[in-house]
């Protein structure tokens, strides 16, 4: 029996609150228990094969990092090489399912993940990255359950787009995959993104070699074993936790690199990008190369802006997960007419915010990632406080004695060209400079220039006008633009997520943009009745 069927029309998950004396809270909290008990050994795991190399490395809790979370096995050249042979092996059988059977092995991870595995994939986020409940909800349950269902909605169009057939012909694509591999380079501050970049280029029919950040290896392997549960195949997606340069040197030298799909910083994807260029007559076609990078988000606000919302936006903009967002709230401008107002409304909140143990649901922000974030962070804060242009209204403490913890920071700088407006922090460090109200069109064009980045941004107002116009000026600054509305918190098919300039490659995550970088048409055209002479009418006698 043959048909064409129509996947399941996707709707946005839903996001518990895990409210006390919840079904959710208890079932949340005995994962929790479960997998910090366990002590897990994570192998590598190449075409279905769990490999142990015997070269481990510790899994930690940024909020306790005393106490081990787990250990992983390190893969090295030739567990990569291996990877790429069990790519091969899978490609044939995989690329032949129908679409339709392979959608369907993401499907039911998503709802696998909508029931008995939520608890544990976001005990494994809480626990291995630091974030509240509620981050890992948003997080590791509902965006990645949004991008397996949109993107088999999305994978659905794409096959049902066909170009038109004249009279005696018929013209159809082949929605080819890609021929190699797909190299799959995973974040650790967001468990969706670590689920989604392997599984959207599978989802067209595509292998994939997937290097998950070495600091979120422990939520990245229970990724791979929900996959398994759900029905992928062996040998689709590789898992090679390691050394990012050994692993990225030994896949760029394959001819059958087909692609990159990568989220991470603007210097490694540059350094890829590079390399990739370096050897590209070495390839066996030219590798697509999708990326994500790095941000200096900002919140603008108009003198017509509503100083409560403005507040609420800075402080959950730019302190939810510790500020470890691509998309956080990190420049702030502030007309002087709405300053005191803003500032004190914005302390007061601040002030409010608890930090700690993910585990205590009272807590606001957990840990920042591990040490050297840590230091990192600290050396901006550090350098605010020696700074004659830069002042800290709040924060500007820290603790990393149990674990890795920096209180929410407010800075305000005046000279809008400080580092700490223009550089990269991925920390809870949110600057803010203040401008007269009649500067207004020239902090439009300072935040247009003075950063390399164009990810997100937000723009405050009641008047139409200013909000025309700042959408105007400020048109290449953001790839994700909000107006009314903190910068952060796209949600997939209504938000697609991405931004241009030094911030990648704006493909758009969570659209059928970006599934559309992973298929390679074929056009067929059939002829039912060819001719039988090559003269053509005009070539005969009048």
């Amino acid at each position: 029996m043959s048909s064409i069927p129509n996947a399941p029309e996707p709707r946005n998950e839903k996001v518990l609150d895990y409210a006390p004396g919840s079904r959710e809270r208890q079932e949340l909290k005995a994962g929790i228990g479960k997998l910090r008990g366990e002590q897990a050994e994570i192998p590598v795991v190449v075409g279905g094969r769990e490999i142990r190399t015997g070269e481990l490395r510790k899994s930690i809790m940024p909020h306790n990092h005393t106490v081990p979370l787990a250990t992983w096995h390190k893969a090295g050249t030739a567990e990569v090489l291996q990877a790429v042979q069990a790519a091969k092996e899978a490609s044939r059988e995989w690329a032949s399912w129908r679409w339709e059977d392979r959608v369907a092995v993401f499907l039911r991870a998503a709802d696998l993940l909508a029931n008995s595995w939520r608890p544990i994939l976001n005990a494994a986020t809480m626990l291995g990255q630091s974030k509240t409940a509620h981050q890992a909800e948003i997080d590791s349950a509902c965006e990645l359950i949004d991008f397996w269902r949109y993107n088999a909605h999305f994978a659905q169009r794409i096959f049902a787009e066909q170009p038109r057939s004249a009279p005696g012909t018929w013209n159809r694509f082949d929605h080819r995959p890609l021929e190699g591999f797909v190299y799959a380079v995973t974040p650790f501050n967001f468990t969706a993104i670590a689920g989604n970049l392997p599984t959207a280029p599978a989802m067209l029919g595509n292998v994939v070699i997937w290097k998950p950040s070495d600091k979120a290896v422990f939520s990245g392997y229970h990724i791979l074993k929900l996959l398994e549960a759900a029905g992928l195949p062996p040998g689709v997606i590789s898992f090679i936790p390691g050394t990012a340069s050994e692993i990225t040197e030994t896949l760029l030298s394959s001819p059958d690199l087909a692609g990159i799909h990568y989220t991470g910083s603007t210097s490694v994807f540059e350094r890829i990008w590079g390399e990739v260029s370096d050897r590209i007559d070495g390839y066996r076609s030219y590798p697509r190369l999708v990326g994500e990078t790095g941000g200096k988000d900002f919140i603008l606000a108009h003198p017509s802006a509503d100083p409560v919302a403005v507040s609420v936006a800075i402080v959950r903009g730019g302190f939810e997960y510790q500020g470890q967002k691509c998309s956080a709230a990190s420049r702030i401008f502030i007309p002087d007419s709405l300053w005191p107002e803003i500032r004190d409304r914005t302390l007061e909140m601040i002030a409010e915010i608890r930090v700690g143990d993910p585990e205590d649901f009272r807590n606001f922000m957990g840990a920042v990632i591990d040490r050297s974030s840590f230091d990192n962070i600290v050396s901006y804060i550090e350098d605010a406080r020696q700074s004659d242009e830069a002042e800290i209204l709040a924060g500007g403490t820290y603790d990393d004695g149990e674990g890795f913890f920096i209180d929410p920071t407010l800075i305000k700088v005046s000279n809008p060209s400080h580092r700490l407006m223009r550089e990269e922090i991925f920390g809870p460090v949110v600057t803010v400079y203040v401008y007269p109200d009649r500067e207004w069109e020239e902090v439009l064009h300072l935040i247009d220039r003075s950063t390399p980045y164009g990810l997100t941004g937000g723009v405050f107002a009641t008047s139409r006008a200013a909000i025309l116009q700042a959408g105007e000026v400020l048109r290449n600054t953001a790839g994700n633009f909000y107006i009314n509305d903190k910068p952060t918190g796209a949600v997939v098919g209504e938000q697609p997520f991405g931004g241009a300039r030094k911030s990648g490659t704006n493909d758009k995550a969570g659209s059928i943009l970006n599934l559309q970088r992973w298929i390679s048409p074929r056009v067929i055209k059939e002829t039912f009745h060819p001719p039988t002479s090559y003269r053509y009418p005009f070539m005969d006698d009048a």
